[in-house]
């Protein structure tokens, strides 16, 4: 039979690396096979109305999605078939999310793959199993597979949080903190505390202590929320201790989104920091018919150019079912600036660029009393951090983006290229940032990490008044920019902030009532 290589699943192995040894055959993992969506021409149909903000577009519910548009059984069976002749085992298919999670070992995913994994030695990343090259799948598998996820399994993301510094920056105005109850009040969140709702959360490492979480709720005066832990590939909730690890990401994510909504319920999905496991945990959440998220918080992310295409698009794909089924995701734009910490030149942070999210950049707040008295861009310099934005090399300009413009930081105006980063914006200097209790400790954190779950508590309350879920809310907050604080002082490297929509804020810091109305 022979064989076909699988388009956008090139791979190079990161520069600067060095191969340490061959990867124990014998050693068991586990990979994620993505296929294609039964009815494409249809689904796109509905996507296309709903990306276009067309009112008689309606998303569908989970069950109904599965029926119209999950895999079909025939693609299944190949793919089991495909298993069977290569001694690799099923774990679990999930119809819904076109997806079929197979075991095995090194070995026999090198045979079935047709690919050489190694064992590679990085500054920054460490150790991982890596290939180079692409993957190729049999003739019945040709068109039937987009994406094989996980032969690979170097980290694609990082968390996008800054603990305070115990220095002050040389540029900071001045240092305060807020709760999350104060940040919603001067950014006037309608009134609210999310029943009925659940919010997914995503983590890729780390976890929470319920005594955190306990104390930190009980000194704001609010009820703990409902917080449920489901583990994805093998991740699990694990907290190593250290706020200065995923441990302060997981924990300052639950705690924003519990104090703004703790009526709620918060699913927190975590999984392994690969590119099979973030995609993996993201589908896991959007079609999740036990705990149905209406939102999803996102605070990790990677640049644009560390992934590879069938990465990409494999992730676009889920974003692009939660579009179709009214799941919001909101995502951190990043800390690093308009460079996004890339090796060389700008880049965007993905999934933030992904066009079917809500990416949320970061700005510095000061506040007098019960009202914000100054906003501008987050930029810290590069020890402390920035809020990222930019331009896609990766997706085009979405409709509800046509006719933008990017304000470059040495002055003048271009027509936007690519999808625009952000969209929206919030609170995210470490030095006007959020009070929240890691390990035991008070402590004051920073990062887009921080606006995610902003923006997605804000949804949550507004779709627990509306009685139904907002869904995709670019076109509605687009059409109607007034909903926004537009920030205009400022910079994140490369680009300015300006009137409107711009490269490091977006459409701005929200405006909560205003959004609500909008929405």
């Amino acid at each position: 039979m022979s064989k076909h290589l699988l388009p956008g699943s090139e791979r190079a192995i990161a520069a600067g690396s060095k191969v340490v040894g061959a990867c124990d055959p014998a050693e068991k993992i586990e990979v994620v096979v993505m296929l294609r969506r039964h009815a494409q021409p249809q689904f796109q149909a509905l996507l296309d109305k709903l990306e276009a903000g067309d009112p008689a577009a309606k998303p569908l519910s989970r069950e109904a999605f599965a029926q119209q548009f999950g895999a079909a059984p025939d693609d299944i069976a190949k793919v089991n078939a495909f298993a069977a002749q290569h001694g690799l085992s099923v774990v679990r298919d999930d119809p819904a999310a076109s997806l079929v999670v197979l075991g095995g070992t090194v070995q026999q995913f090198q045979t079935a793959f047709d690919v050489e994994l190694h064992q590679y030695e990085h500054h920054s990343i460490g150790r991982y199993r890596g290939r180079s090259g692409s993957i190729s799948v049999p003739d019945d598998l040709h068109e039937v597979v987009t994406a094989v996820l996980g032969l690979d399994n170097r980290p694609p993301a990082r968390p996008h949080f800054r603990i305070r510094p115990p220095f002050r920056p040389a540029n900071a105005r001045q240092q305060v903190s807020y709760t999350p109850l104060q940040l919603a009040s001067l950014y006037d969140f309608p009134a609210g505390d999310g029943a009925g709702q659940c919010v997914g959360i995503i983590e890729l490492g780390g976890g929470y202590s319920t005594s955190d979480l306990n104390a930190y709720f009980s000194g704001l005066g609010v009820k703990s929320p409902t917080v449920k832990s489901v583990g994805v590939d093998q991740g699990g909730n694990h907290p190593s201790g250290d706020p200065n690890g995923p441990d302060g990401e997981v924990t300052l994510d639950i705690e924003i989104v519990g104090a703004l909504v703790p009526s709620a319920t918060i699913a927190v999905y975590f999984s392994p920091n690969s590119d099979s496991g973030f995609i993996d945990a993201v589908s896991r959440a959007v079609h999740d018919t036990t705990n149905k998220p209406s939102v999803v918080s996102i605070s990790w992310g990677g640049p644009e150019t560390g992934w590879t295409q069938q990465s990409r698009d494999a992730f676009n794909s889920v974003l692009q079912a939660a579009v179709t089924m009214g799941v919001t995701v909101c995502v951190a734009s990043g800390d690093s600036g308009s460079s996004d910490g890339a090796p060389s030149g700008d880049s965007v942070d993905f999934p933030a660029s992904s066009p079917y999210v809500l990416a949320c950049g970061g700005t510095n707040l000061t506040a007098s009393g019960q009202s914000i008295t100054h906003e501008v861009v987050w930029n810290d310099g590069a020890q402390g951090g920035a809020g990222g934005g930019g331009v896609s090399a990766a997706f085009p300009v979405p409709v509800w983006q046509k006719g933008l413009t990017s304000t470059a930081s040495s002055g003048g105006k271009k027509p936007l290229t690519g999808r625009g980063v952000p969209d929206v914006a919030g609170d995210a200097s470490p030095m006007t940032g959020y009070e929240v209790l890691i390990g035991g400790s008070t402590t004051v954190v920073g990062g887009t990490s921080a606006v995610a779950p902003l923006w997605a508590a804000l949804i949550a309350r507004i779709n627990a008044t509306n009685g139904q879920p907002v869904g995709f809310v670019n076109p509605k907050l687009y059409k109607t920019p007034g909903v926004c604080h537009d920030i205009t002082q400022g910079n994140n490297g490369s680009f300015a902030a300006s009137a409107g929509w711009d490269a490091c804020t977006g459409l701005g810091s929200p405006d909560g009532q205003k959004v609500a109305a909008a929405l």
